[in-house]
């Protein structure tokens, strides 16, 4: 790489015109903000030979030119810039040799964007595949000049959902009690099949079409604050869709690993995660493992190179101060080199102190997953900033436990064997739990289709430690029997969309197991919001016994008792084991029930039933 005269970018996609000839250049980020902590910009510019272009700037007080990187692709250049702290918000102006000008944005940051609070245990984040949630604008199901158009009968393909309808359900979703939404990617996946999902992303600073707008997004923000909502951003840091501009005209040879080719699946990944960690690991293992493609369709990027790791670090920022996130969910997180994720997670949460952060580490065994929390000491010297990550050990430790039979080895012990790991995290506090997500059967499915099990698996979920994530339309028992197809796993929500016998939003067709779950999560999520001791105490859990589990959260002098009957008959519970807890303690109030509890004698346990008991 080379560096020549300075310049700065444009907006995402313009018309420059000089006395000759007229032409587009698209420029990523399309603007930027005074005031950040970090004063560096690189601007990646695309256009037939831009790189043999010589820019001058205006002077502008506070903004400095360091030069432009260009590559051995001549349609693109990096362009350099510092942004002082006495810089003020107004407009650049740029002239070419050739007399083409053009002007660039410097915006004015929120007063308290630095400051944001990313989610925390108090808060319940809500899991929408958009596709498949509520179609509110059905005139952009298929949008012209886009290679995937609706097909809403084919369970792979494109329903109509988009950010309309989410906006539309805000009202359903406060009065639910869900404080976050974490939507699956809406940003464009120009696709010619199975786009719906929104993980091949094919422009990274654009909503797609047939989603909305980015304007619409950030709209979706604004409005969902208003209901005491927040947004979490799914983002994708490993991989693209191979219909991306990139695999047509690289901006570098090493863009994407493997030299751009996955040669009939020899390039695919491993996903043997466990190589990051393993001191015995080959370097080609590893190799296979990071640099290793998912499929065709999803080409790996390789981080490594220090143009493609500035965009995406800067991607992200622009978006968390475009549409004022309240966090990030990043998708297959241990799969991109662990350097930049680093890096990465340090230069966000420098810039958002306050700021929260989910990866994806899709294993059961928390001694990997714990590897990438901040604040872990690892015996390799690895050091992440990642706040958060997701617990993979209990989802599946929650299924087990209400699937088998009771014995010293089976059921709840799963669970209490689970949360004994606890001691591996940094931050149990800052751990999102699930009993499903959109990559897994429903909790209702893998609990055959049983109510009760389900209650008591949302219960629990909404209960422990760590913060809570639910499935949309778990609160409707929504089912992917007897296929594990994602498309059924990610079923149209009732009343999302024309013709469906059920709504959710008026109630209408609901049969009366689901309005019973619906009622339970509604109680539920109020009492995590009314007792702190539900979202924030301290966590306590005794040995489980008899198909009983029970455990205490504690906070600030509030003692919630929670007890688990797995048993399939009601039962009178002695609670002497537990005396180190109620401290002498003998009365109690049902929080579900609202009816005052002697706790100095056995309590009745109801078959199947969850109690959570307030101490006086």
């Amino acid at each position: 790489m080379r560096k020549t005269q300075s310049f700065l970018a444009l907006t995402t996609a313009f018309t420059l015109f000089n006395s000759t000839a007229s032409f587009a250049i698209t420029a990523s980020p399309e603007n930027w903000w005074v005031g950040m902590q970090n004063d560096s910009l690189q601007v990646m510019l695309y256009d037939n030979n831009i790189a043999h272009k010589t820019w001058q700037m205006k002077p502008y007080k506070g903004v400095e030119f360091k030069g432009v990187t260009t590559t051995n692709n001549p349609n693109y250049a990096f362009l350099d810039l510092t942004i002082s702290d006495n810089a003020k918000a107004g407009t650049l102006t740029f002239k070419a040799k050739d007399g083409t000008e053009f002007t660039y944005p410097l915006n004015t940051r929120d007063k308290q964007s630095a400051n944001r609070h990313g989610f925390t245990n108090k808060d319940t984040l809500y899991l929408i595949n958009p596709d498949r949630f509520v179609n509110g604008d059905p005139n952009n199901d298929t949008v012209a000049g886009m290679k995937e158009a609706a097909n809403p009968s084919f369970k792979g393909g494109r329903h109509g959902g988009d950010i309309q309808g989410v906006i539309n359900s805000l009202d359903y979703l406060e009065d639910l009690g869900v404080t976050q939404l974490w939507l699956t990617p809406v940003l464009e996946n120009d696709m010619p099949s199975y786009s719906y999902h929104g993980y091949a992303i094919t422009d990274f600073y654009k909503v797609d079409p047939r989603m909305g707008s980015n304007s619409l997004y950030k709209t979706l923000s604004a409005e969902a604050k208003e209901h005491g909502i927040g947004l979490v951003m799914d983002m994708v840091l490993n991989h693209f869709g191979s219909s991306h501009q990139w695999m047509a005209d690289m901006p570098t040879a090493d863009w994407v690993n493997f030299d751009g080719k996955f040669e009939n699946g020899k390039n695919a990944t491993s996903h043997a995660r466990q190589t990051i960690q393993d001191p015995h690991a080959s370097q080609y293992d590893k190799r296979q493992f990071n640099d290793g493609w998912f499929v065709e369709s999803m080409p790996d990027l390789n981080q490594r190179q220090p143009l493609l790791s500035t965009y995406l670090i800067q991607n992200a920022i622009w978006w968390i101060e475009y549409a004022n996130l309240s966090g990030i969910r990043v998708d297959t997180y241990s799969y991109s080199d662990k350097a930049f994720l680093a890096d990465w997670t340090k230069a966000i949460m420098t810039e958002y102190p306050n700021f929260n952060i989910v990866g994806e580490e899709w294993t059961t065994n928390p001694a990997i997953a714990s590897y990438w929390q901040r604040g872990k000491v690892n015996q390799d010297g690895y050091t992440s900033d990642l706040p958060s990550v997701m617990d993979f050990s209990l989802q599946e430790a929650l299924i087990q436990a209400l699937n088998e039979e009771e014995s010293w080895n089976t059921g709840w012990v799963k669970v209490y064997q689970s949360l004994a790991n606890d001691f591996l995290y940094a931050d149990t506090d800052n751990i999102l739990v699930f009993a499903d997500n959109h990559d897994m059967s429903r909790v209702y499915t893998e609990l055959g289709q049983d109510l009760a099990k389900t209650k008591l698996a949302m219960t629990l979920l909404l209960t422990t430690r760590g913060i809570p994530q639910i499935y949309y339309g778990t609160e409707l028992l929504l089912d992917n029997t007897p296929s594990n197809d994602h498309g059924d796993i990610r079923i149209d929500f009732p009343g999302g969309f024309k013709g469906q016998k059920a709504n959710a939003f008026t109630g209408k067709g609901l049969s009366a197991d689901q309005q019973e779950m619906l009622a339970s999560m509604k109680k539920l999520l109020k009492l995590r919001q009314e007792k702190p001791a539900l979202s924030e105490g301290r966590l306590m859990h005794f040995s489980p016994k008899q198909g009983v589990y029970s455990y205490v959260r504690e906070h600030n002098g509030q003692t919630v008792l929670v007890i688990l009957n797995k048993n399939q008959q009601a039962i009178d519970w002695d609670l002497s084991y537990v005396q180190e807890v109620l401290k002498g303690n003998n009365k109690g109030r049902d929080l579900i029930s609202e009816k005052r509890v002697d706790l100095a004698a056995p309590i009745r346990l109801k078959a199947m039933q969850a109690r959570l008991i307030e101490l006086e």
